[in-house]
This record gives structure tokens, sequence and C-alpha cells, in this order.
């Protein structure tokens, strides 16, 4: 069996500061560290932000590229760890 962390982030995280940022980051490491150090991390990708995406959908055959999230939602999958117990 393997788990996926997935990993939100909303509005507030850009009003943290700098070091509240770093702080979050670097528990976030921590954490990949230790499921490594235990052989549980198999993979983890940050994402960029949702300013960034584009949209692909295919309807009829047709491919619609767009730019920009493809729902509004309030919280954004800022990343994801992949591993197993």
């Amino acid at each position: 069996m393997q788990y996926l962390l997935l990993m939100y982030f909303d509005e507030a995280w850009d009003q943290l500061s700098v070091a509240a940022r770093q702080q979050i980051n670097g528990e976030q490491r921590q954490l990949a560290h230790q499921l490594t150090a235990s052989g549980q991390y198999l993979a983890g990708a940050p994402l960029h932000p949702p300013s960034t995406a584009t949209s692909v959908r295919v309807r009829d055959d047709k491919r619609l590229v767009t730019d920009g999230p493809f729902a509004e939602t309030r919280e954004q999958l800022g990343g994801s760890m992949l591993g197993f117990p």
C-alpha cells in the first residue's frame, strides 16, 4: 500500500512572514528526510502557484487550453509526497 500526502495552502500563506514560511518549509523538508531515512519516501514535488496554471480540456476530440486554474477555490494544492508504511 502507498500513501500520498497532499499539501494545501490558502490565501493566508501570502500573509505569512518570510520567517514563518521558512519554518513551514523547513518542517516539510524535515519530514521528507525522516521518511527517506526510514526508507518510506518514494517521491515528492512542489507545484507552481495557481497564477501560472494552464487548464487543458478535451471535448468532442477538440483540445481547449486556457490560462488559470480549473476551479476557483480558497485552497490550492501546493505539492505532494508519495510514500509507503
